[in-house]
């Protein structure tokens, strides 16, 4: 079969490598459809690592996926073949103490598809997940909205970590696919202003026609006072999801007194750095988001009924032999993207 590879930094290479077999009675393998470029991907597209997680090449990410069940394992009751799914990129082992307590999402043997050390993803024509990964979609959904419903369940998990969310002003920091997923669902909950800050004027463009309040970009002007000046009370909650120090330091400045930051983007670099006086005086709540967790069937759910609005999300899409292309893409901010998708088959 076809699968493209990072074979190093900013390097990918279409490879003919052994279609995938199931050995195991749970599996189910998929013939992929579509893959969504994630923010992640690209950060090892780029750097080659996020942190400890570290690139051995050559080596295929891509976790934002959807496809058909081709083969099932004999103990698979959940799919069959003709089926069409989206897939959870986590494979949790549902047997330690996190996985006990429903954090499946911090797993102390999480397998996640495209994260080095764990699993190799879905850029490719077939895969091999467990049958816990194949979530079934109805026939009037897309494969493109069956894959972005994993990054639509990072923000409904961002937003219900947040919770109160109706009646509650919020601001999001980074308007890419993620600060969008936020956007969408704080709307879907009864949010009720949303600002959205972003270094690329057509993103707060685009935020501004899915409904944001108020827009800025702190590259042209100071949007803490824009905020302050437009919600005197201050937002109740910050979403902090562009992974930029400096947007960390925007969230402690204009969020209120007693309120949160969630921390849902993917720094490039090492350690955060908070002021410490501000966040004290202010009695902030800070928390991370990790990935999502128990969301990706109600995101599915939301998409289905149309609830939420998910259609613009996608701008660009290409060939697997021009994966590169569309990484180039996503990793310049080039030509309005928003979100790149692979065709596969």
């Amino acid at each position: 079969m076809r699968a493209m590879k990072l074979t190093g930094i900013r390097q990918m290479r279409l490879m003919e490598v052994k279609k995938p077999l199931i050995s195991a009675d749970n599996e189910v393998l998929v013939e992929m459809k579509v893959t969504g470029v994630c923010g992640s991907d690209v950060h090892y597209y780029r750097s080659g690592r996020i942190g400890s997680q570290v690139v051995q090449y050559p080596f295929m990410v891509g976790h934002e996926g959807a496809g058909i069940v081709r083969e099932t394992g004999k103990h698979v009751t959940h799919v069959r073949p003709g089926d069409r799914i989206a897939i959870d990129p986590a494979m949790p082992c549902f047997e330690c103490d996190q996985c006990k307590t429903g954090r499946e999402n911090t797993c102390r043997r999480l397998r996640f598809l495209g994260c080095p050390g764990q699993a190799e993803g879905c850029l490719c024509e077939y895969i091999i997940i467990p049958e816990t990964s194949c979530i079934t979609i109805p026939d009037h959904m897309t494969f493109d909205e069956a894959a972005i419903s994993e990054p639509l369940a990072i923000g409904l998990y961002a937003v219900k970590r947040s919770m109160p969310v109706s009646g509650m002003n919020i601001a999001i920091l980074g308007f890419g696919p993620i600060g969008m997923s936020v956007m969408l669902t704080a709307k879907a909950m009864g949010a009720k202003k949303i600002c959205v800050t972003d270094i690329l004027d057509y993103r707060n463009k685009m935020a501004e026609l899915s409904g944001a309040f108020i827009t800025g970009n702190p590259d042209k002007e100071n949007v803490v006072s824009k905020i302050s000046c437009s919600i005197p009370e201050e937002p109740d909650t910050v979403f902090e999801c562009c992974g930029q120090q400096e947007a960390i330091e925007n969230a402690i400045d204009m969020v209120k007194p007693g309120g949160k930051i969630m921390i849902v983007g993917i720094p490039e670099f090492d350690s955060w750095n908070f002021m410490a006086d501000k966040i004290r005086r202010k009695e902030i709540t800070i928390i991370n988001v990790r990935r999502q967790n128990h969301c990706t069937e109600e995101a599915i759910r939301m998409i289905a009924s149309n609830a939420l609005d998910v259609s613009g999300m996608v701008t660009h899409r290409f060939g697997l032999e021009h994966a590169a292309t569309a990484f180039d893409l996503v990793t310049g901010y080039h030509d309005q993207v928003m979100k790149a998708m692979i065709d596969i088959n």
